[in-house]
């Protein structure tokens, strides 16, 4: 289902927005592409456990109270409903993981105890959050894996509301079951609701045709490398070839997955929120998928955009919006009386995940159901505008990073400026910031396929007057520009959030200068 409704300006500059709009903000800036990728060279970093930080972290506001949980890390059974009980990896048994919710300034005191087999390591990225940096969970860079048999605390001043998550930043077991909600509530926040759900949505393999790590290795031998068997790729078990999809440019996903889930349920079985009609609810939706966009709608319902990546924005009413790898989106809605479908169509893939609004009488509709709004106006990152309590203030641009988004699927070689990230050097080839700046960072795909872009430990923003984000779709040739203040020190991962693309090597180290 890939006719789009042009009213919906489709590419109205999801990789466009690097350009026209950006141009004032960027023409006051110096630029010194030549600092990107220039490695080391002599220049001392910012430990990720050294005073920098320590000095960072004391300037964070507190409220004292501490909130406490273990995580246990497990091999699990999971029941996804409609008779689909897979074998994977999961916290304390379930996916997604139970969700962590706190008030802003609590401090998290979350103790990972690692039961995974084979002895193998794992660790917990808190996705969004702007923690400190040894606390972010980056093994090697930031901490020391987590060890089969041993336990790891982390321990760290959450200062920012949103709507975030966490997982692993281990391999490829973000494609696994080890995720869960992370929710930071603020005491002032003034948007008018009555209730909240949360709605995790994932593209699911593990246990059912495969593991993610069976996936990543077919993926690795490339196009170029496999038995391409015709042009059905006879050969390929997870590869997927034909996914197509104007609002991302054209190819849509690398991998075939057997179901897509909503709240850990299968369509033919999906979870159901009820509530009463006339209740406004908030909708705090996250792709914790591993290959997979969705463009979510609910039937019989307009949507009003009012967070993206925890960052409030100008309310935008719209019909869908499009969720990358890593995204959040905060909405409102109005509920009207009867069932309606919650739709979290995969993009491009011709399959779709599904859960229920019930407020009344009514059958629920298909698994398979598509409802017209996902063909209405359609909105994507671009078309949003900053808060004006959040929008970045007017600066000098200190430093401009040109990120070149290299590789592709003959070789399945993707990278950073031409070069795979290397986990045994995390601190070779670093993108060098200093404490205080304003930096532009330039995405330039110049591969086919688009890249939600990823940023730890800040939050940037697209353009002069665009969304606050720490999580972007960069669509196939086309250039998008983002702006952040250097207020956080450390060493900070910038990557694909389509977890084979990050582990094949599209990473890179934005460093601060010691």
């Amino acid at each position: 289902m890939n006719s789009i409704n042009r009213r919906s300006v489709l590419l109205a500059g999801l990789g466009v927005a690097g350009t026209g709009a950006l141009a004032a903000c960027s023409s006051s800036g110096s630029s010194s592409d030549s600092d990107s990728g220039s490695g080391s060279g002599g220049n001392a970093l910012v430990s990720p456990s050294g005073a920098a930080v320590a000095a960072a972290e004391k300037k964070r506001t507190g409220t004292g109270r501490q909130q406490q949980l273990t995580l246990t890390a497990a091999p699990a059974v999971i029941d996804l409903g409609g008779g689909v009980t897979p074998r994977t990896w999961a916290f304390d048994g379930r996916t997604p993981g139970k969700e962590v919710r706190l008030s802003v300034g609590d401090t998290l005191v979350a103790e990972v105890s690692n039961q995974l087999p084979d002895r193998t390591a794992t660790s917990i990225h808190w996705h969004g959050i702007a923690l400190r940096d040894d606390m972010d969970g980056v093994p090697p860079t930031t901490q020391t894996a987590v060890r089969a048999g041993s336990t790891f605390t982390y321990r760290f001043i959450a200062d920012a509301p949103g709507t975030y998550f966490f997982h692993p930043h281990v391999g490829v077991q973000l494609d696994r079951g080890l995720y869960a909600p992370l929710i930071v509530e603020d005491p002032k926040e003034t948007l008018d609701h009555d209730d909240e759900w949360v709605v995790l949505l994932d593209d699911w393999v593990d246990g059912v045709t495969g593991t993610p790590d069976e996936v990543f290795a077919e993926l690795k031998q490339g196009m170029g490398g496999m038995d391409m068997g015709g042009m059905d790729m006879g050969g390929a078990k997870f590869m997927l070839m034909g996914a197509e999809s104007d609002l991302l440019g054209g190819d849509a996903g690398d991998v075939k997955y057997p179901y897509h889930l909503v709240n850990g349920r299968v369509a033919t079985d999906p979870d159901v929120y009820t509530g009463k009609p006339g209740t406004k609810v908030r909708l705090r939706i996250v792709n914790a998928g591993g290959d997979t966009a969705y463009r979510v709608a609910l039937g019989g319902h307009r949507l009003t955009v009012t967070h993206t990546d925890g960052f409030p924005v100008r309310h935008r009413e719209v019909d869908a919006l499009l969720v990358g790898m890593g995204e959040r989106y905060d909405v409102l809605v109005t509920l009207g009386d009867g069932v309606f479908p919650l739709v979290a169509l995969a993009e491009g893939k011709d399959a779709n995940g599904l859960a229920l609004v019930r407020t009344g009488s009514g059958s629920a509709p298909k698994a398979t159901v598509r409802p017209k709004e996902l063909d209405g106006v359609i909105t994507t990152a671009s078309q949003l505008r900053a808060a004006d309590d959040v929008r970045l203030e007017s600066a000098k641009t200190d430093v401009t990073h040109r990120i070149e988004l290299t590789g592709g699927m003959d070789k399945y070689n993707w990278a950073i400026n031409g070069t795979p990230f290397d986990m045994n050097d995390t601190e070779a080839n670093p993108i060098l910031i200093e404490e205080g700046q304003r930096v532009r960072l330039d995405f330039v795909n110049d591969t086919d396929m688009w890249h939600p872009m990823h940023l730890h430990g800040h939050t940037y923003q697209l353009g002069a007057s665009g969304p606050r984000k720490d999580t972007s779709i960069v669509l196939p040739r086309k250039k998008l520009s983002v702006f952040f203040d250097a207020d956080n020190p450390g060493q900070w991962m910038l990557h694909c959030h389509n977890a084979y693309h990050g582990e094949a090597g599209m990473m890179a180290n934005v460093a601060y200068r010691a």
